[in-house]
């Protein structure tokens, strides 16, 4: 577990170094805070369609040939995007970068591949929230490299994303080992990648084939807010590189924190579907005060009250992993990598509009927040249809018993 905890913690540090910094990069190619938010919406959306289609083909290829191998083309490809974004000189390079770069990245989900390979069901939800407090530190130290990088140079942060990800590439190769023995490898068949199979395959997973609509509402919100909030907080606070870098940062202590150190006790108290119900009440609340927030240290109060909506993805991930077979981990997580990056295409189609419509009002006008409330009903939505869900199961249990 420390070897892929390790990887996914380089490989965030690496991610997180270019988020403060990459809507602004954006931003010197255009001419307006409208086209900023337009085109920063079209590069988000080339690389999220891209990794919808290479997801499964690499999730598949994990069960094949191993996770090791494919986590290194992960990292070779996140490499060669961070050095050739810091080449771009237009709008057009960003776009074939960012479309390449996308295409070759599936760290994440071959990444929670390789726990479930090593660790009991019963087991998972707490080492999905370990591997996720690795992204929360990765998310803690990255973005505040990335702005304090960005505000020496705007392309400083990708070269040093570059060299990170060329350090990973190393270790993975050196020092990573195999997590999937040849025995539980299945053939990589063509028809079996196509990512909209695997979405159908997700759903048909026994017990579990609804919560597909929460993952994609759920995710859907998260990536609204990941491709709004420094444009966001620009528009609205006036913040730039630095003050993005630390909001980012305290995210990532809160997700540290949460998931690195109260996940488990809170697992102990609660199962992960009552948990998950928590959480996306947690989660509706808080991006509402989000989009309703008046100054900037109302974002941060935000951050650390919102605990529980912490604690969703671990959740719903450890049920839909459970569900699935030893053999299959891979192609399933990758199916729920291809949804997330279905949703990432969407979100910034969705988010980008959304800022470019109230981008003219002044800086603290509550409306600016109208990508935020649009989260707010995404997870309201998530909510509804995860309670529901879990009382049709409750109620199927307790039928099976007295029969």
């Amino acid at each position: 577990m420390r070897f892929i905890m390790l990887t996914v913690l380089i490989d965030m540090i690496s991610i997180g170094l270019i988020i403060p910094v990459l809507p602004v990069l954006v931003g010197n190619f255009t001419g307006s805070q409208a086209d900023q938010a337009f085109w920063y919406g079209v590069v988000a959306f080339t690389f999220g369609i891209a990794n919808f289609f290479g997801s499964p083909i690499l999730g598949a290829l994990s069960d094949a040939y191993g996770r090791r191998p494919v986590l290194l083309i992960g990292f070779c490809g996140l490499g060669l995007n961070f050095f050739a974004t810091a080449l771009s000189t237009a709008l057009w390079m960003l776009l074939v970068v960012r479309l390449v770069g996308g295409a070759m990245q599936a760290n994440v989900a071959v990444a929670n591949a390789y726990v479930a390979d090593i660790t009991a069901p019963e087991d998972r939800a707490k080492r999905f929230g370990m591997l996720g407090a690795m992204f929360g530190l990765g998310f803690i130290i990255g973005p505040i490299m990335g702005g304090l990088l960005g505000g020496i140079n705007l392309r400083l942060p990708f070269y040093a994303a570059g060299c990170m990800s060329l350090i990973n590439l190393l270790y993975g190769y050196f020092v990573l080992p195999e997590s999937l023995p040849a025995d539980r490898r299945r053939p990589f068949v063509w028809k079996n990648i196509n990512p909209f199979a695997s979405l159908k395959a997700l759903s048909q997973l026994k017990t579990v084939g609804p919560l597909v609509a929460v993952i994609a509402c759920s995710g859907l919100a998260q990536f609204v807010l990941q491709s709004s909030w420094v444009l966001y907080t620009t528009f609205k606070f006036g913040w730039g590189p630095q003050q993005n870098g630390w909001s980012l940062a305290a995210v990532g202590v809160m997700s540290v924190l949460v998931q690195g150190v109260l996940l488990g006790r809170l697992l102990k108290r609660f199962s992960p579907q009552r948990l998950a119900v928590i959480g996306l009440i947690s989660s509706s609340i808080a991006f509402a005060l989000w989009g309703a927030a008046s100054q900037g240290w109302m974002m941060y109060a935000i951050i650390f009250v919102n605990v529980f909506g912490l604690t969703v993805t671990s959740s719903i991930q450890s049920i839909i992993s459970s569900a699935a077979d030893s053999h299959s981990q891979g192609k399933t997580l990758g199916a729920v990598s291809s949804l997330n990056s279905m949703m990432a295409i969407m979100a910034p189609m969705i988010g980008a509009p959304l800022l470019g419509v109230v981008s003219h009002l002044p800086k603290g006008d509550w409306r600016i927040g109208a990508p935020f409330y649009f989260c707010a009903l995404l997870q309201l939505a998530s909510l509804i249809l995860a309670y529901s869900h879990f009382q049709r199961q409750r109620r199927t249990r307790l039928a099976n018993t007295i029969t």
